[in-house]
């Protein structure tokens, strides 16, 4: 598993998450953020593209060297700067309430401790920080949540940890958050992967 989970999985994640219909997503889910941006789930910088013009910095959060190798095009056709500080969200070196904004998108539901992850969100962002996610989850149907408790189990072997059967938003507002805007919908293809959970939450204060 050491050579697909690090070489070979990097790949087909960015491969996956990196298509038109899903930069549109990212782009839509990144709007307001500004100022100072701590992003867990970097990956290999899909959501570089996204982030808006106010944004001036990105503290990135990536437990994957292969993935941090495929970011660099990605970040240095940006005028952003970016900043690896961790490699796990459940840790970050990061001041409290330092960062302006956070970014989650497709990462909610593969963190081992997401609570813990959460909760440094919550410390490094500033009162009034801005939260804005972008999950997949546990479907509303029965059919298709069915199938994700079925699927799950191979799931998570197969994409390192990753759950089909979180619920973002309900993960968000347990950590305190306040969360201003949740919209859930298929985002298309097989439904078990696809019911998406975008939404804007912010730190009281």
């Amino acid at each position: 598993m050491g050579i697909y989970r690090d070489h070979v999985l990097p790949r087909l994640v960015d491969r996956a998450c990196g298509t038109p219909k899903l930069q549109r997503w990212r782009r839509r889910v990144a709007t307001g953020l500004s100022g100072d941006v701590a992003e867990i789930g970097f990956g290999s910088g899909l959501n570089m593209p996204a982030y808006p013009p106010e944004v001036t910095t990105v503290y990135a959060v990536e437990p994957s060297g292969t993935a941090r190798r495929l970011a660099e095009e990605r970040v240095e056709q940006s005028t952003i700067r970016v900043e690896h500080v961790a490699l796990r969200g459940e840790s970050i070196p990061l001041d409290d309430e330092c960062c302006d904004g956070a970014l989650s998108t497709f990462t909610l539901c593969t963190i081992p401790d997401v609570e813990m992850a959460l909760t440094e969100l919550m410390r490094v962002l500033k009162p009034g920080g801005r939260f804005h996610f972008l999950e997949h989850g546990l479907a509303p149907d029965d059919g298709v949540a069915d199938w994700q408790r079925r699927i799950e189990p191979f799931q998570k072997r197969l994409a390192d940890g990753c759950h089909l059967t979180r619920r973002p938003d309900a993960l968000v507002e347990a950590a305190g958050f306040v969360v201003e805007r949740v919209e859930a919908r298929y985002g298309g293809g097989p439904k078990p992967w696809t019911w998406f959970t975008e939404g804007f939450a912010v730190k009281p204060g």
